[in-house]
């Protein structure tokens, strides 16, 4: 058994059907990219994955480590080490960068960690992944670049440990610097006890990382896997054939 399992998975959201069967086995240690057109279904399967209450499951399983996730709120998928990067992270006007981090990381502890222990942590992850010091004094995500947004949550990341982590469109609107430093983050984060879900439309972001495994959605159902050759015929060819010969009934 894989670690995250998916078998059969159908999610609705506001009465209509987004995902139509979905299939996927991922490890920790191993990266897999998900793939495919705008509207297939690619976020959709974050959020399910992370607990979104707007995504109802109607159908399937979701198991982590052997545990059923289909039941499971997000705080406590969260404490079993699953992570969700949003591809687009909200503001919280009022709340520090600071404070912010700090709960999220005694929620998932589920005790405290000393303030001394945990400035020096972050200030030492914050070094690693090139994140300036004046983020501790802003507000979570307000006023923040799309690369700085991407960086904050690759730094949650570093900080809460996942041993899922879901990255959906992390590439999206970087520029190519900005690119490669979440890139470098992640590459800093993989390990043996990490799997990585990125989820992407644009096949750039894997110049940067390795994927072991790539998928492609379409129209709620993964139609297409490979490796990185999959990735390279997207890149030349875009979706139309994937489309063609999901039309075909290929």
């Amino acid at each position: 058994m894989a670690d995250l399992e998916i078998r059969g998975l159908k999610v609705e959201a506001d009465g209509t059907e987004i995902l139509r069967g979905v299939d996927l086995d991922l490890n920790q240690g191993q990266t897999i990219a998900l793939m495919g057109p705008n509207g297939s279904g690619k976020s959709t399967l974050a959020y399910a994955i992370a607990g979104h209450p707007a995504y109802e499951v109607t159908g399937g399983t979701m198991t982590w480590k052997g545990t059923e996730l289909n039941e499971l709120t997000p705080d406590e998928r969260a404490r079993l080490g699953v992570f969700l990067a949003m591809q687009y992270p909200v503001e919280v006007p009022g709340v520090s960068v600071t404070n912010f981090l700090r709960t999220a990381v005694n929620a998932v502890r589920e005790e405290d960690m000393p303030v001394r222990e945990f400035m020096q942590t972050l200030r030492g992850e914050m070094a690693e992944l090139d994140v300036d010091q004046s983020f501790l004094q802003r507000s979570v995500n307000e006023g923040f670049s799309g690369g700085e947004k991407k960086r904050f949550e690759i730094l949650q990341a570093a900080l809460l440990k996942p041993q899922l982590a879901v990255l959906d469109e992390t590439d999206s609107g970087l520029d190519v610097d900005a690119l490669k430093t979440v890139a470098e983050g992640v590459n800093r984060l993989s390990g043996p006890d990490l799997g990585v879900l990125i989820i992407t439309h644009y096949t750039r972001i894997l110049r940067y990382i390795t994927a072991d495994e790539v998928h492609v959605m379409f129209e709620g159902r993964i139609v297409a896997s490979g490796g990185a050759e999959l990735a390279d015929e997207l890149e030349t060819g875009g979706y139309e054939g994937i489309r063609a010969a999901h039309a075909a009934g290929v």
